[in-house]
């Protein structure tokens, strides 16, 4: 199984960093498959919020990559110039693997993604981008569909594992593509992003506390219906331990995007408590519905469209381990 549903991407969901979003890699995130198959999802429709909802969160790939860049010359490393194939697993519409192309000038980079209609705005991005000749596509599902990717120096997959049963099994089929010495690097966890004050003049003050509470209640439903769901305790580096890898390093990055918030970002949010309202909103009260119906209306002068107060601030947790 894959993230099909967003987040997008980054922030995989903006109060608690594991809903449903419109970000991520896939942000951040091709989307999830919340709870539905993904092919009930219009990927002609969502493509383009998925792709906006990404680069919101470019600042985010790009100091993660630039880390991964410094790990793989740490230790005796190969270094990144060594690096000549690279895995973006659940790409989404491909924002983090033109990101990983521009960062590995001598790579070739694969989006890996189940659906067709993402992975051809991963082909349309590269060419826009003049990445065309390095960045391929490779349709697959997560985690039972890569045995035909063949090995690569570094791979990267954001917001997806969680969304798998076993996710031990998962990082083990991931490290299982390695080439020697080569790098993986998971992008799960982080802080929940906050993009309002608390009191914001409309409904109760403490919004976003409330649908962290809805998120994590969503959260834990979803992982206990998933095939082969495991109850573990979600330790990523020991993960990565138990799939054989070296050097467990774990940090997280910064998005810090301040008020006045910039139109993409105002329309990402937006778009992510349009998506919350429609996984959850069953488990809000009437005012917390009324409030976040009045925060997705443009024409409302309390929205997040029109607000000079509005903001975002997020951190998204990456690990990595190297092979032997």
């Amino acid at each position: 199984m894959t993230r099909h549903d967003h987040s997008a991407t980054g922030a995989d969901h903006l109060p608690s960093g594991h809903g449903p979003a419109a970000s991520g890699n896939h942000h951040s995130g091709h989307g999830h498959r919340h709870g539905r198959d993904a092919t009930d999802l219009d990927w002609e429709v969502l493509g383009p919020v998925l792709e906006n909802g990404a680069e919101v969160h470019l600042p985010v790939y790009e100091q993660a990559v630039d880390w991964l860049r410094t790990l793989l010359a740490a230790d005796g490393g190969p270094g990144p110039d060594a690096v000549r194939r690279v895995l973006d697993v659940g790409s989404g519409p491909g924002v983090a693997a033109c990101v990983l192309a521009q960062a590995f000038p001598g790579a070739e980079v694969v989006a890996v993604d189940p659906g067709a209609a993402l992975l051809e705005r991963v082909r349309e991005r590269a060419v826009r981008l003049g990445l065309g000749d390095r960045v391929r596509t490779h349709a697959a599902e997560v985690p039972d569909g890569l045995d035909a990717l063949g090995g690569a120096d570094l791979i990267w997959s954001s917001k997806v594992l969680h969304h798998i049963g076993d996710q031990r099994a998962a990082v083990a089929a991931l490290a299982g593509h390695l080439r020697p010495g080569g790098l993986l690097a998971i992008a799960e966890g982080g802080l929940a992003p906050r993009f309002l004050p608390r009191d914001i003049g409309i409904g109760r003050p403490g919004l976003l506390a409330r649908l962290d509470a809805a998120a994590e209640e969503w959260f834990t439903r979803m992982r206990t219906a998933l095939p082969d769901a495991e109850d573990a305790i979600e330790d990523w580096p020991a993960f990565l331990a138990d799939a054989g890898l070296r050097t467990p390093c774990t940090r997280s990055f910064l998005l810090d995007l301040p008020a006045p918030l910039p139109t993409p970002a105002r329309e990402y949010v937006v778009a992510t408590l349009t998506r919350i309202l429609e996984a959850y909103g069953e488990r809000l009260d009437e005012d917390d519905l009324t409030t976040l119906a009045r925060l997705t209306d443009p024409h409302d002068a309390a929205g997040f469209a029109r607000r000079p107060d509005a903001f975002l601030l997020a951190a998204q947790t990456v690990h990595t381990a190297r092979a032997q």
